[in-house]
Protein backbone atom coordinates (compact mmCIF):
# COMPACT_ATOMS: atom_id res chain seq x y z
CA UNK A 1 0.00 0.00 0.00
CA UNK A 2 1.16 3.70 -0.70
CA UNK A 3 1.44 6.24 1.61
CA UNK A 4 -1.59 8.56 -0.19
CA UNK A 5 -3.48 4.98 0.35
CA UNK A 6 -3.14 4.53 3.86
CA UNK A 7 -5.30 7.88 4.89
CA UNK A 8 -8.55 6.38 3.24
CA UNK A 9 -8.00 2.74 4.31
CA UNK A 10 -7.08 3.95 8.06
CA UNK A 11 -10.88 6.68 7.40
CA UNK A 12 -12.73 3.29 6.06
CA UNK A 13 -11.71 1.08 9.01
CA UNK A 14 -12.69 4.18 11.58
CA UNK A 15 -16.17 3.99 9.41
CA UNK A 16 -16.65 0.23 10.02
CA UNK A 17 -15.82 0.68 14.13
CA UNK A 18 -17.00 3.60 15.08
CA UNK A 19 -20.26 3.67 12.84
CA UNK A 20 -19.44 6.88 10.76
CA UNK A 21 -16.54 8.62 8.88
CA UNK A 22 -13.64 10.43 10.97
CA UNK A 23 -13.78 14.19 10.48
CA UNK A 24 -9.91 13.69 9.61
CA UNK A 25 -7.06 11.55 9.63
CA UNK A 26 -3.62 12.86 11.13
CA UNK A 27 -0.30 11.26 10.84
CA UNK A 28 3.37 11.64 12.44
CA UNK A 29 6.39 9.64 10.98
CA UNK A 30 9.14 7.74 13.10
CA UNK A 31 12.68 8.43 12.19
CA UNK A 32 16.05 7.67 12.05
CA UNK A 33 18.83 8.80 14.11
CA UNK A 34 21.85 9.21 11.15
CA UNK A 35 24.00 10.33 13.74
CA UNK A 36 24.44 11.72 17.17
CA UNK A 37 23.35 9.15 19.66
CA UNK A 38 22.47 9.56 23.50
CA UNK A 39 23.98 13.62 22.67
CA UNK A 40 20.52 14.89 22.98
CA UNK A 41 19.67 14.52 26.54
CA UNK A 42 23.57 15.66 27.19
CA UNK A 43 21.91 19.37 24.97
CA UNK A 44 24.18 18.24 22.22
CA UNK A 45 23.71 17.95 18.87
CA UNK A 46 21.98 15.12 16.68
CA UNK A 47 20.75 14.67 13.30
CA UNK A 48 17.62 12.53 12.98
CA UNK A 49 15.65 12.15 9.66
CA UNK A 50 12.03 11.38 9.55
CA UNK A 51 11.36 8.72 7.29
CA UNK A 52 8.49 7.51 5.56
CA UNK A 53 6.80 4.94 8.34
CA UNK A 54 3.97 6.74 9.71
CA UNK A 55 1.80 6.46 12.64
CA UNK A 56 -1.84 7.69 11.64
CA UNK A 57 -4.89 8.36 14.24
CA UNK A 58 -8.54 8.64 12.82
CA UNK A 59 -10.41 11.01 14.57
CA UNK A 60 -14.19 12.38 14.88
CA UNK A 61 -14.67 14.73 17.92
CA UNK A 62 -17.45 13.19 20.61
CA UNK A 63 -19.74 15.45 22.77
CA UNK A 64 -18.85 14.17 26.41
CA UNK A 65 -15.02 14.18 28.09
CA UNK A 66 -14.06 10.76 26.99
CA UNK A 67 -11.57 9.24 24.59
CA UNK A 68 -12.89 6.06 22.87
CA UNK A 69 -9.55 4.83 21.29
CA UNK A 70 -8.89 1.56 19.12
CA UNK A 71 -5.28 0.57 18.30
CA UNK A 72 -5.43 -1.50 15.00
CA UNK A 73 -1.75 -2.92 15.37
CA UNK A 74 -2.71 -4.05 18.84
CA UNK A 75 -6.48 -5.37 18.47
CA UNK A 76 -7.40 -3.07 21.31
CA UNK A 77 -9.25 -0.28 22.61
CA UNK A 78 -9.67 1.63 25.57
CA UNK A 79 -11.78 4.46 27.35
CA UNK A 80 -10.19 6.98 29.26
CA UNK A 81 -11.96 10.22 30.74
CA UNK A 82 -10.18 13.66 30.37
CA UNK A 83 -10.75 14.05 34.24
CA UNK A 84 -9.40 11.39 35.16
CA UNK A 85 -5.76 11.08 33.48
CA UNK A 86 -4.05 11.84 36.50
CA UNK A 87 -4.30 8.37 37.85
CA UNK A 88 -2.70 6.94 35.00
CA UNK A 89 -4.04 3.62 35.28
CA UNK A 90 -3.50 2.94 31.68
CA UNK A 91 -0.41 0.96 30.67
CA UNK A 92 1.41 -0.42 27.44
CA UNK A 93 0.51 2.15 24.15
CA UNK A 94 -2.76 3.18 25.83
CA UNK A 95 -0.03 5.12 27.98
CA UNK A 96 1.06 7.40 25.30
CA UNK A 97 -2.14 8.62 24.23
CA UNK A 98 -3.28 9.43 27.71
CA UNK A 99 0.16 11.25 28.37
CA UNK A 100 -0.51 13.17 25.43
CA UNK A 101 -4.03 14.36 26.53
CA UNK A 102 -2.61 14.78 29.89
CA UNK A 103 0.05 16.91 29.11
CA UNK A 104 -2.07 18.73 26.77
CA UNK A 105 -4.49 19.64 29.75
CA UNK A 106 -1.63 20.42 31.90
CA UNK A 107 -0.92 23.37 29.57
CA UNK A 108 -4.21 25.11 29.06
CA UNK A 109 -5.73 22.72 25.82
CA UNK A 110 -8.84 21.75 26.66
CA UNK A 111 -10.13 19.24 24.77
CA UNK A 112 -13.17 17.60 23.53
CA UNK A 113 -13.87 14.12 23.92
CA UNK A 114 -12.86 11.99 20.69
CA UNK A 115 -13.01 8.84 19.13
CA UNK A 116 -9.27 7.63 17.60
CA UNK A 117 -8.50 4.94 15.65
CA UNK A 118 -5.13 4.45 14.93
CA UNK A 119 -2.76 2.50 12.95
CA UNK A 120 0.89 2.27 12.96
CA UNK A 121 2.93 1.92 9.91
CA UNK A 122 6.22 2.27 12.11
CA UNK A 123 8.01 -1.06 13.33
CA UNK A 124 7.41 -1.64 17.24
CA UNK A 125 10.37 -1.76 19.55
CA UNK A 126 12.80 -1.10 16.29
CA UNK A 127 14.77 1.66 17.47
CA UNK A 128 12.46 4.13 14.73
CA UNK A 129 10.79 6.01 17.48
CA UNK A 130 7.19 4.58 17.37
CA UNK A 131 6.58 6.23 20.54
CA UNK A 132 7.09 9.75 19.38
CA UNK A 133 5.07 9.01 16.01
CA UNK A 134 2.31 7.97 18.12
CA UNK A 135 2.65 10.52 20.54
CA UNK A 136 2.73 13.77 17.74
CA UNK A 137 -0.05 11.19 15.70
CA UNK A 138 -2.47 11.50 18.75
CA UNK A 139 -1.41 15.07 19.51
CA UNK A 140 -2.18 16.46 15.98
CA UNK A 141 -5.40 14.42 16.12
CA UNK A 142 -6.68 15.78 19.42
CA UNK A 143 -5.70 19.61 18.53
CA UNK A 144 -8.05 19.31 15.48
CA UNK A 145 -10.90 17.72 17.25
CA UNK A 146 -10.67 20.07 19.36
CA UNK A 147 -10.40 23.08 17.18
CA UNK A 148 -6.72 24.32 18.09
CA UNK A 149 -3.88 25.60 16.08
CA UNK A 150 -1.26 23.51 15.50
CA UNK A 151 1.31 24.52 17.07
CA UNK A 152 4.54 21.90 16.44
CA UNK A 153 7.46 22.96 18.48
CA UNK A 154 4.91 23.19 21.34
CA UNK A 155 3.82 19.82 20.88
CA UNK A 156 6.97 18.48 20.68
CA UNK A 157 7.65 19.90 23.98
CA UNK A 158 4.52 18.84 24.98
CA UNK A 159 4.79 14.95 23.73
CA UNK A 160 8.74 14.83 25.50
CA UNK A 161 6.65 15.85 28.59
CA UNK A 162 4.02 13.08 28.13
CA UNK A 163 6.81 10.92 27.99
CA UNK A 164 9.00 12.21 30.67
CA UNK A 165 6.51 12.33 33.69
CA UNK A 166 3.40 10.31 32.74
CA UNK A 167 5.21 7.59 30.55
CA UNK A 168 8.59 7.34 32.75
CA UNK A 169 10.69 7.10 30.36
CA UNK A 170 13.67 10.15 30.53
CA UNK A 171 14.14 10.86 26.90
CA UNK A 172 15.36 13.72 24.76
CA UNK A 173 13.56 16.07 22.89
CA UNK A 174 15.24 14.72 19.90
CA UNK A 175 12.67 12.09 18.72
CA UNK A 176 9.70 14.80 19.36
CA UNK A 177 10.96 16.74 17.36
CA UNK A 178 11.86 14.92 14.50
CA UNK A 179 8.38 13.59 14.08
CA UNK A 180 7.11 16.78 14.65
CA UNK A 181 9.20 19.14 12.37
CA UNK A 182 10.93 16.15 10.11
CA UNK A 183 11.80 18.09 6.67
CA UNK A 184 10.80 16.54 3.54
CA UNK A 185 13.86 15.56 1.74
CA UNK A 186 16.26 16.18 4.29
CA UNK A 187 17.48 15.51 7.60
CA UNK A 188 18.00 17.99 10.43
CA UNK A 189 20.19 19.19 12.14
CA UNK A 190 19.39 19.97 15.64
CA UNK A 191 21.30 21.68 18.80
CA UNK A 192 19.14 20.33 21.83
CA UNK A 193 20.06 23.02 23.59
CA UNK A 194 18.76 25.76 22.28
CA UNK A 195 16.62 23.78 19.46
CA UNK A 196 17.84 25.62 16.74
CA UNK A 197 17.85 23.63 13.76
CA UNK A 198 18.55 23.61 10.14
CA UNK A 199 17.46 21.11 7.09
CA UNK A 200 20.58 19.04 5.92
CA UNK A 201 19.78 17.61 2.09
CA UNK A 202 20.50 14.37 1.71
CA UNK A 203 23.02 13.60 -1.16
CA UNK A 204 21.07 12.81 -4.51
CA UNK A 205 23.54 9.64 -4.81
CA UNK A 206 22.70 8.20 -1.15
CA UNK A 207 19.94 6.48 0.85
CA UNK A 208 19.68 5.10 3.89
CA UNK A 209 18.57 1.82 4.94
CA UNK A 210 17.12 0.61 7.28
CA UNK A 211 18.04 -2.92 8.89
CA UNK A 212 15.92 -4.27 11.80
CA UNK A 213 17.32 -6.63 14.28
CA UNK A 214 13.57 -8.39 15.11
CA UNK A 215 15.15 -8.10 18.27
CA UNK A 216 12.60 -5.73 20.42
CA UNK A 217 13.49 -3.46 23.30
CA UNK A 218 11.43 -1.34 25.78
CA UNK A 219 13.09 1.96 27.30
CA UNK A 220 11.49 1.80 30.24
CA UNK A 221 13.10 -2.02 30.99
CA UNK A 222 16.43 -1.48 28.81
CA UNK A 223 19.15 0.52 30.77
CA UNK A 224 18.89 3.84 29.06
CA UNK A 225 18.09 5.27 32.49
CA UNK A 226 21.44 4.12 33.71
CA UNK A 227 23.21 5.52 30.94
CA UNK A 228 21.39 8.54 31.51
CA UNK A 229 22.69 8.73 35.26
CA UNK A 230 26.11 7.85 34.48
CA UNK A 231 26.52 10.90 32.18
CA UNK A 232 24.72 13.09 35.64
CA UNK A 233 27.70 11.26 37.53
CA UNK A 234 30.00 12.00 34.65
CA UNK A 235 28.98 15.84 34.76
CA UNK A 236 28.80 16.20 38.52
CA UNK A 237 32.52 14.85 38.88
CA UNK A 238 33.74 17.70 35.48
CA UNK A 239 32.39 20.44 37.46
CA UNK A 240 34.70 19.87 40.54
CA UNK A 241 37.17 21.03 37.90
CA UNK A 242 34.86 23.86 36.16
CA UNK A 243 31.59 24.84 38.51
CA UNK A 244 29.85 26.39 35.92
CA UNK A 245 29.40 22.87 33.26
CA UNK A 246 25.78 23.13 32.16
CA UNK A 247 25.89 19.62 30.69
CA UNK A 248 28.39 17.15 28.87
CA UNK A 249 27.74 19.03 25.50
CA UNK A 250 29.89 21.76 27.20
CA UNK A 251 33.10 19.33 28.07
CA UNK A 252 35.83 18.69 25.04
CA UNK A 253 38.63 16.16 25.50
CA UNK A 254 41.13 17.60 27.28
CA UNK A 255 38.60 18.65 30.40
CA UNK A 256 37.32 14.90 30.20
CA UNK A 257 41.27 13.60 30.03
CA UNK A 258 41.69 16.03 33.29
CA UNK A 259 39.09 14.26 35.30
CA UNK A 260 39.96 10.73 34.35
CA UNK A 261 40.66 10.31 38.11
CA UNK A 262 37.84 11.76 39.56
CA UNK A 263 35.68 9.66 37.70
CA UNK A 264 34.82 5.83 37.82
CA UNK A 265 35.92 4.30 34.72
CA UNK A 266 32.61 3.34 33.63
CA UNK A 267 31.32 6.52 34.26
CA UNK A 268 34.40 8.17 32.00
CA UNK A 269 33.84 5.59 29.35
CA UNK A 270 29.98 6.62 28.98
CA UNK A 271 31.26 10.53 28.89
CA UNK A 272 33.49 10.08 26.39
CA UNK A 273 30.96 8.92 23.73
CA UNK A 274 28.91 11.56 24.62
CA UNK A 275 32.20 14.23 24.08
CA UNK A 276 32.44 12.63 21.02
CA UNK A 277 29.66 11.86 19.68
CA UNK A 278 28.87 15.09 19.85
CA UNK A 279 30.97 16.27 17.00
CA UNK A 280 29.81 13.70 14.26
CA UNK A 281 26.08 15.44 13.42
CA UNK A 282 28.03 18.77 12.12
CA UNK A 283 31.51 16.92 10.53
CA UNK A 284 28.10 14.75 9.23
CA UNK A 285 26.03 17.78 7.76
CA UNK A 286 29.43 18.83 6.29
CA UNK A 287 30.60 15.54 4.51
CA UNK A 288 26.78 15.51 3.04
CA UNK A 289 26.84 19.37 1.85
CA UNK A 290 30.32 18.09 0.01
CA UNK A 291 28.84 14.84 -1.56
CA UNK A 292 31.77 13.07 0.29
CA UNK A 293 29.83 10.18 1.00
CA UNK A 294 33.45 8.06 2.03
CA UNK A 295 33.82 10.77 5.17
CA UNK A 296 30.41 10.18 5.71
CA UNK A 297 30.29 6.23 6.25
CA UNK A 298 33.51 6.68 8.29
CA UNK A 299 31.64 8.88 10.49
CA UNK A 300 28.80 6.49 10.86
CA UNK A 301 31.53 3.29 11.41
CA UNK A 302 33.18 5.62 13.91
CA UNK A 303 29.75 6.47 15.71
CA UNK A 304 28.98 2.26 15.99
CA UNK A 305 32.33 1.76 17.27
CA UNK A 306 31.64 4.21 20.03
CA UNK A 307 28.20 2.83 21.25
CA UNK A 308 29.50 -0.67 20.77
CA UNK A 309 32.81 -0.10 23.17
CA UNK A 310 32.29 2.53 24.88
CA UNK A 311 29.01 3.11 25.99
CA UNK A 312 27.90 -0.42 25.50
CA UNK A 313 24.24 -0.05 24.04
CA UNK A 314 24.93 -2.11 20.72
CA UNK A 315 24.22 -5.89 20.64
CA UNK A 316 25.58 -9.41 18.92
CA UNK A 317 22.83 -9.03 16.21
CA UNK A 318 23.07 -5.12 15.82
CA UNK A 319 26.92 -5.42 15.50
CA UNK A 320 26.12 -8.73 13.14
CA UNK A 321 23.84 -6.49 10.93
CA UNK A 322 26.39 -3.60 10.70
CA UNK A 323 29.27 -6.18 9.65
CA UNK A 324 27.18 -7.56 6.91
CA UNK A 325 25.74 -4.16 5.45
CA UNK A 326 29.55 -3.08 5.30
CA UNK A 327 30.55 -6.33 3.25
CA UNK A 328 28.04 -5.44 0.46
CA UNK A 329 28.76 -3.85 -2.69
CA UNK A 330 27.80 0.03 -2.73
CA UNK A 331 28.02 0.50 1.44
CA UNK A 332 29.96 3.58 2.68
CA UNK A 333 28.77 2.59 6.25
CA UNK A 334 26.53 1.84 9.14
CA UNK A 335 25.63 1.91 12.73
CA UNK A 336 23.10 1.26 15.13
CA UNK A 337 20.31 3.99 15.56
CA UNK A 338 18.32 5.35 18.79
CA UNK A 339 19.24 3.87 22.15
CA UNK A 340 19.95 0.24 21.83
CA UNK A 341 19.51 -2.54 23.18
CA UNK A 342 18.09 -4.06 20.07
CA UNK A 343 15.59 -2.31 17.05
CA UNK A 344 17.61 -1.11 14.08
CA UNK A 345 20.81 -0.30 12.62
CA UNK A 346 21.29 2.03 9.15
CA UNK A 347 23.57 1.98 6.23
CA UNK A 348 24.56 4.39 4.33
CA UNK A 349 24.61 2.90 0.45
CA UNK A 350 24.43 4.32 -3.26
CA UNK A 351 20.93 5.46 -3.82
CA UNK A 352 20.93 3.01 -6.94
CA UNK A 353 21.94 -0.04 -4.43
CA UNK A 354 19.58 0.58 -2.31
CA UNK A 355 17.06 -2.17 -2.86
CA UNK A 356 19.44 -4.79 -3.90
CA UNK A 357 21.40 -4.24 -0.65
CA UNK A 358 18.49 -4.02 1.45
CA UNK A 359 17.47 -7.61 -0.03
CA UNK A 360 20.82 -8.49 0.40
CA UNK A 361 21.33 -7.93 3.85
CA UNK A 362 17.63 -9.18 4.85
CA UNK A 363 18.65 -12.63 3.33
CA UNK A 364 22.25 -12.68 4.89
CA UNK A 365 21.02 -11.67 9.04
CA UNK A 366 18.19 -14.49 8.06
CA UNK A 367 20.34 -16.98 7.06
CA UNK A 368 23.04 -16.33 10.20
CA UNK A 369 20.66 -15.28 13.08
CA UNK A 370 17.56 -17.49 12.12
CA UNK A 371 15.60 -14.34 13.20
CA UNK A 372 12.96 -12.42 10.61
CA UNK A 373 15.22 -9.30 10.32
CA UNK A 374 14.09 -6.81 7.67
CA UNK A 375 15.45 -4.60 5.70
CA UNK A 376 14.03 -1.21 3.94
CA UNK A 377 14.93 1.95 2.08
CA UNK A 378 13.51 4.81 3.23
CA UNK A 379 13.31 8.57 2.54
CA UNK A 380 12.98 11.95 4.44
CA UNK A 381 9.25 13.03 4.94
CA UNK A 382 7.98 15.80 6.87
CA UNK A 383 7.03 16.19 10.31
CA UNK A 384 3.18 15.79 11.77
CA UNK A 385 0.22 17.00 9.60
CA UNK A 386 -3.36 16.40 9.18
CA UNK A 387 -3.14 14.22 6.16
CA UNK A 388 -6.61 13.85 5.06
CA UNK A 389 -9.58 16.40 6.42
CA UNK A 390 -13.57 15.45 4.98
CA UNK A 391 -15.00 18.01 7.15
Amino acid sequence: MTDSDWPHAVAASFASRFDGPPDGVAGAPGRVNLIGEHTDYNEGFVLPMAIDRRVLAAYRPRRDRQLHVHAVSFGESVELGLDGLGRRRTSGWARYVAGVAWALERAGYRLFGADLLLHSTVPRGAGLSSSAALELAVARALCAASRWPWAPLEMARLAQRAENEYVGVACGIMDQIASALGEDGAAVLLDCRSLERRPVPLPETAAIVVMNTALRRSLTESAYNERRRACEAALAALRRLRPGLAALRDVDEPLLGEGRSICDPVVYRRAQHVVRENARPVLLAAAFAKGDLDQAGQLLDESHASLRDLYEVSCRELDQLVDLARSQEGCFGARMTGAGFGGSAIALVRVDRARDFAASVQEAYRRETGRPGTAFPCRPVGGARLLERLD
